[in-house]
């Protein structure tokens, strides 16, 4: 697969005519309004060190992407009120200093009022909005498997352990081939069947240990669904589960989502702490640990990596992506399997996503190449690259490099691509294209639900 990026020769993007665009503005005008911009980019800036938050950080608490922090902080984008505000409230920042009207209470505001007070120093845009996904008949009847009580009937399949274990392998394998409809279909009868066999006496601990897996399972499908209530659901499950099985290998997988659970809820320092502790007691020895046993802690490893890079905790992420690193120095799995997802390949993934999530987009770029050259089996990884790759080029402002690593993750994984984060990435990098130099990067957002 040809790549994208360009080492030396800067991308050419087609230029419109400046003249419309400053017909109502004179020099003087235009002037004023990047000044303002500036200003207001600059207080938003230094009221976010002061409250020692990342970009990262106060972007997730608002549900934008660190770009759009970064913008902001950069006077780009600063004409979108509603953004502005929230900033404002997130940060505690007064609203006059971001040429805002004071309001008392949010719900008394004057839209108009307040648009007319920005038109003195800002043009008028259009923000990026997505559409939220609507709830399915088949998302309803997973949350339904996950609450107490009886749960949904058993699909009438044998409950010999063996078949149980095959069908929690095949619904791990739809998570990493990224096909997330049919295991949304196939979570609610699997986990009625584990729940039926589990309450007889014959191999209890193998069956908590199954179930805790398809837990696990629900929770990743939640979260990449953005569902963080019902996350929290099936992850209690899952620790439960995991702890009756008294198997360290599936409670070390069940601590991994339940910081992912966490991080996601923008609780990263009690995910790094959650991490830490659990893989203290499992570290060591790796020349004599079972393949299976190393990958559930690479696994948890990498979910450290993620929660403190989010967290803008450097220390704390080479401090797990040295000791991944040593895992992967004595197993190697890139299978589309429960525990066979880890490798030096998926470690070199993650020291690339939290690259990106520091904003060294630079660095990003030149650890994605080689991996963009590397055989990765495994389509939802093989999606991720390419999702993060779209990433560190949309923070270069590389709009056109961005749009089509995006495309290519489509190849990988199309079902991926259509999470609620990436619609969030290309809404994102439309929102940008104020030129509209891009038509398929607009057409491929609305196609996504997302228009900007």
């Amino acid at each position: 697969m040809q790549e994208l990026h360009r080492d030396e020769v800067p991308l050419i993007y087609a230029r419109l005519s400046r003249q419309d665009r400053r017909r109502r503005k004179g020099p003087w005008q235009m002037a004023e309004i990047h000044s303002e911009a500036r200003r207001i980019g600059e207080a938003i800036r230094q009221a976010r060190v002061l409250r020692r938050r990342s970009q990262k950080d106060v972007a997730a608490a608002l549900g934008y992407h660190q770009s759009k922090v970064s913008r902001l902080e950069g006077g780009r984008g600063t004409e979108d009120i509603r953004v502005l505000r929230a900033i404002a409230q997130e940060l505690r920042i007064p609203p006059e200093q971001l040429g805002l009207a004071a309001v008392r209470d949010a719900a008394t505001a004057d839209p108009e009022a307040e648009e007319m007070h920005r038109r003195t120093f800002l043009a008028a845009s259009i923000a990026a909005l997505a559409t939220p996904a609507t709830p399915t008949a088949a998302h309803d009847d997973l949350v339904q498997a996950l609450l107490p009580g009886l749960g949904p009937a058993n699909t009438g399949a044998p409950v010999d352990t063996t078949v149980l274990r095959e069908r929690v392998g095949a619904a791990r394998r739809l998570f990493y081939t990224c096909d997330y409809v049919e295991l949304e279909r196939a979570l609610p009868g699997l986990i009625a069947d584990l729940r039926l066999a589990s309450s007889g006496v014959v191999d209890s601990d193998v069956l908590s240990a199954l179930l805790a897996t398809t837990y696990q399972t629900s929770t990743s499908l939640l979260l990449k669904q953005h569902d963080q209530g019902n996350a929290w659901l099936a992850v209690g499950r899952a620790m439960a589960e995991a702890e009756r099985s008294g198997d360290p290998v599936v409670l070390a997988s069940s601590v991994r989502v339940q910081a992912h659970v966490l991080a996601r809820e923008k609780h990263t320092t009690q995910a790094v702490t959650l991490v830490r502790h659990t893989a203290d007691q499992l570290t060591g020895s790796y020349d004599r640990r079972s393949p299976k046993y190393l990958a559930a802690v690479g696994l948890l490893l990498l979910r450290g990596v993620t929660a403190a890079s989010g967290a803008g905790d450097r220390a704390a992420t080479e401090e797990f992506l040295a000791e991944a690193k040593e895992v992967a120095r004595y197993v190697s799995l890139d299978r589309a399997d429960a525990w066979a997802n880890f490798s030096p390949t998926n470690v070199a993934l993650h020291e690339l996503s939290a690259l990106v999530a520091f904003g060294d987009s630079g660095l990003a770029l030149q650890a994605a190449r080689p991996l963009m050259r590397r055989h990765i089996p495994v389509p939802e990884r093989r999606a991720a690259l390419w999702v993060e790759a779209a990433r560190a080029y949309s923070q270069q402002g590389r709009l056109s490099d961005g749009y089509q690593a995006v495309r290519i993750a489509e190849t990988c994984a199309a079902q991926d691509v259509r999470r609620p984060a990436v619609r969030d990435l290309v809404a994102d990098m439309a929102a940008r294209d104020r030129r509209r130099t891009l038509p398929e990067l607009h057409h491929f957002s609305r196609q996504l639900g997302a228009p900007a």
